[in-house]
């Protein structure tokens, strides 16, 4: 990649190791990734970047991922936002997907096909990715 723009993604998610692994994901297609636990965490971060890209966890504890991306949209927050979650809801899904996100994931989906929504979403098309972004491939295995 020739492009040397700095690109910051933040990964906001309850789950350490999902934070942990996002982040090495991340790091290794020269991204740079900074987790937060909750949603609190990440708007009480004063000193955080400009996010070219949100990795938000749909189900979070307290503010879920889809109050969090209502709250940043009510203040003209245009960030692109890929969700995930380990609950594969339906109608939470229809309601993400509603809200023109970037991708919607199940933590369990390929980490190519999520980091290639990232891409897409932050302007750096993955030129090997042939996947629609934000479709699982296997909607009907559902894990919690």
């Amino acid at each position: 990649m020739s492009n040397t723009q700095n690109i910051y993604v933040a990964v906001i998610d309850d789950d350490e190791s999902v934070c942990r692994s996002m982040s090495r994901l991340l790091h290794a297609a020269h991204l740079h990734p900074i987790t937060y636990p909750s949603a609190e965490a990440f708007l009480a971060d004063t000193k955080r970047p400009k996010f070219d890209c949100l990795l938000l966890d749909i189900r979070l504890e307290g503010m879920s991922g889809l109050e969090l991306y209502q709250r940043l949209s009510a203040v003209n927050d245009g960030t692109p936002v890929v969700f995930i979650t380990a609950q594969d809801n339906p109608g939470v899904r229809a309601q993400a997907e509603a809200s023109d996100c970037a991708g919607y994931f199940r933590k369990t989906d390929s980490g190519a096909d999520i980091l290639a929504a990232i891409r897409r979403a932050v302007g750096r098309e993955d030129s090997d990715s042939g996947r629609k972004p934000g479709k699982p491939t296997d909607p009907e295995t559902t894990h919690g």
